[in-house]
C-alpha cells in the first residue's frame, strides 16, 4: 500500500488474547511491545544486537506512540519501521502499525543511543553503521548532529 512504501522493514505479529483489556480491545501497553519487537528486529538487521555485550548495542532514550484506532483480537498486524534521522550518537526510528485491512492503527517513534557495553559509554555512529542503515532502508542516510 502506498502509505507504507517508504518503510522497507516490516514484521508481522499476531494479537494475543493476553493483549486485551477489559473492554475487549488491545491495551495500550501491548502497542509498546509491538514497537519493541520492530525496534529489536531492525537493530538486529543493522548489527546492533540488543543482547550483545561484546560489540555495540543500543539503549532506548525515548519511545512514543500515537493511537489512531482500536485493535481487536484476533488480528494480524504489521509493524513497518524506518530511520527518521541519524545524529552523532543516536538515531530516530519511525514505526507504523497497520491492521489486516492495511489501516493505520498507531504511529510510534523511538530515539536510540548507540552504546558500547564494553566501555560502558555511548558511541559515535560510524560510516559502517550508516551504510547498513541505508541498505536496510533502501535510501541514502547521513549524520545530522542533534
Amino acid at each position: 500500500m502506498k502509505m507504507f512504501e517508504d518503510y522497507k522493514t516490516k514484521i508481522t505479529l499476531t494479537v494475543d488474547w493476553a493483549d486485551l483489556d477489559l473492554f475487549g480491545h488491545v491495551n495500550n501497553v501491548a502497542f509498546f511491545r509491538y514497537i519493541q519487537a520492530a525496534r529489536v528486529s531492525y537493530c538486529d538487521k543493522i548489527g546492533l544486537g540488543s543482547l550483545n555485550n561484546t560489540e555495540l548495542g543500543f539503549i532506548v532514550a525515548s519511545t512514543h506512540c500515537d493511537f489512531k484506532m482500536p485493535l481487536n483480537y484476533p488480528e494480524q498486524i504489521t509493524v513497518y519501521t524506518r530511520v527518521d534521522s541519524v545524529g552523532k550518537t543516536s538515531f530516530a526510528l519511525s514505526h507504523i502499525i497497520g491492521n489486516s485491512k492495511q489501516e493505520i492503527v498507531a504511529h510510534g517513534k523511538d530515539v536510540l543511543v548507540v552504546f558500547d557495553y564494553t566501555k560502558g559509554e555511548k558511541s559515535l555512529i560510524n560510516e559502517g553503521l550508516i551504510k547498513r542503515m541505508s541498505s536496510v532502508d533502501q535510501r541514502e542516510l547521513t549524520n545530522k548532529l542533534y
